[in-house]
């Protein structure tokens, strides 16, 4: 298991600003990401390294708690990104090793399914303070 940095809003915003800017053509862009979709089976998942982390401590269970003050839905493409709230508080955040884009991942499992979830962080305006999305 390796240790992740612990990301904060600001880092998650910085990272969603340098995500924002990548203009090249890569296959893991493929596909819309906009909103949470299941990881396609054509995704190039051997292209993401994990970067980063929400999940600040692994063995807590964090809540299922969502923010959506403007009306949005989890399937949302304008959804805000709000760590402290489900599903990102339980997302580690991953880098393209080729084009430097980052996405959003985590494993949805219920029942008798796992489901690997993505979301491409690339629009920082997004990203909410953890801090805020508490009140």
């Amino acid at each position: 298991m390796v240790d992740l940095p612990v990301l904060d809003g600001a880092g998650l915003r910085t990272l969603a600003e340098r995500s924002a800017a990548v203009t090249v053509a890569c296959a893991c862009n493929e596909a819309s990401l906009a909103a949470w979709t299941s990881t396609p089976l054509s995704f190039p998942e051997t292209l993401l390294q994990d970067i980063g982390t929400l999940l600040p401590d692994p063995y807590d269970e964090p809540g299922f708690a969502e923010y959506h003050p403007g009306g949005t839905r989890y399937e949302s493409a304008d959804a805000p990104v709000a760590p402290r709230h489900f599903p990102y508080n339980r997302c580690n955040v991953a880098a393209c090793k080729v084009c430097g884009r980052c996405y959003l991942r985590y494993t949805e499992a219920g029942g008798y399914f796992v489901d690997r979830r993505i979301r491409a962080l690339n629009r920082p305006e997004l990203v909410v303070d953890a801090a805020l999305a508490l009140s």
